[in-house]
């Protein structure tokens, strides 16, 4: 077992990374009281909920399932929480655990902080991109129909639990969502984490458990050290964001549907990459590897253009980072290096859009 700890005074906490059942006591270990609710969806509880519940043998322990997808990171989705814990009359001394991807737990992330004025919650991720990205770094929230993740909190968990071998039951195109997140360390601050996974590529598809266990590892590891620095992101950690500003527009443009989260960035990342080359901060040779390299682990750099770029920019303008005169952007001076910057061109962004968005014949 891999151990990473958040050091953050008294908001620190381990994240455990196994292939193997090794988290009994563990886990019981880092629950305070009696009373745990479990919250999963409807993909992943009958896969995994009966054997999260099973590592608590003396604990009560209630569950609760909600409707799987991003659409259902709302409110309604938070108050099914909160009148779950009300009803089972839990107080303080609950622990909420979240079982599933970035949806669930950005959701119990959020139910936490706010029940009763913030109840102890524990990470249990089972997608790719909850394991090396969303499951680290306490931010918690629900999407509003003008925008991703506008309501939400910095609110750490207790523990983050990540079994690897749970990714055997991801399906494939979801596996490789995640990927978008992990190549996202490389680029914006470990040079020799992208070229280690150039170099595994074949190994990382076929979901060898060791180079994987090794994947999640720097991952988190890099999310680490970016929290411990800048926890409530007022400076580097907003470079976490490399490929969001872009990807999470196109998300709320396609309402939540036919797109998921990872390819949405994939293609954002791309669209990050032509604006760097345009503003003269790296070469067009380093936007062809960013490419490549996208490609190489079957993400997309295009899709189908299916809203305007004024609905595209209307979106931008909502993005969490903006200063209150300009949207600031993350861009790359070199693979490894990510850098934040305002008064970007907004041409240069319309000819990201053209060249990434392709229209039907």
């Amino acid at each position: 077992m891999k151990v990473i700890d958040i050091e953050l005074e008294d908001r620190s906490y381990p994240i455990y990374i196994s292939s193997t059942n090794q988290f009994v006591d563990r886990l019981e270990g880092k629950v305070r009281g009696d009373n745990v609710l479990i919250v999963s969806n409807t993909t992943i509880a009958p896969l995994y909920m009966d054997y999260v519940a099973g590592l608590l043998p003396n604990k009560r322990v209630e569950t609760l399932v909600l409707d799987d997808g991003e659409i259902f990171k709302n409110n309604d989705s938070l108050q099914k929480i909160i009148t779950k814990l009300l009803t089972l009359k839990y107080t303080r001394s609950a622990t909420l655990i979240a079982l599933g991807g970035g949806v669930i737990g950005d959701l119990v992330g959020f139910a936490a902080s706010i029940y009763q004025r913030g109840i102890d919650f524990i990470q249990f991720p089972t997608s790719l991109l909850a394991q090396v990205d969303s499951s680290v770094g306490g931010k918690t929230a629900i999407n509003h129909p003008l925008g991703k993740n506008m309501i939400g909190t910095f609110y750490q968990p207790k523990a983050v639990f990540i079994n690897v071998d749970v990714l055997d039951t991801l399906p494939r195109r979801e596996f490789i969502s995640g990927l978008a997140e992990v190549i996202k360390y490389g680029l914006i601050r470990d040079q020799e984490f992208f070229y280690w996974l150039k170099a595994n590529k074949d190994a990382i598809l076929m979901r060898d458990k060791s180079v994987i266990k090794e994947l999640v590892a720097r991952s988190c590891q890099n999310k680490k050290e970016i929290v411990m620095e800048d926890e409530f992101e007022q400076g580097n950690r907003a470079l976490l964001n490399l490929g969001h500003t872009f990807g999470h527009a196109i998300e709320k443009n396609m309402g939540y549907k036919g797109i998921l989260h990872g390819e949405a960035v994939a293609v954002g990342v791309r669209m990050a990459a032509i604006v760097s080359t345009k503003m003269g901060l790296m070469s067009v040779d380093q936007q062809c590897e960013i490419e490549e390299m996208l490609k190489a682990f079957l993400l997309p750099i295009t899709m189908k253009q299916h809203f305007s770029f004024e609905n595209m920019w209307d979106a931008m303008l909502l993005d969490k980072k903006n200063t209150s005169t300009d949207i600031r952007y993350i861009l790359l001076s070199d693979i490894g290096h990510g850098i934040v910057i305002g008064n970007v061109p907004k041409e240069y962004i319309e000819e990201a859009f053209t060249m990434t968005m392709i229209k039907d014949e």
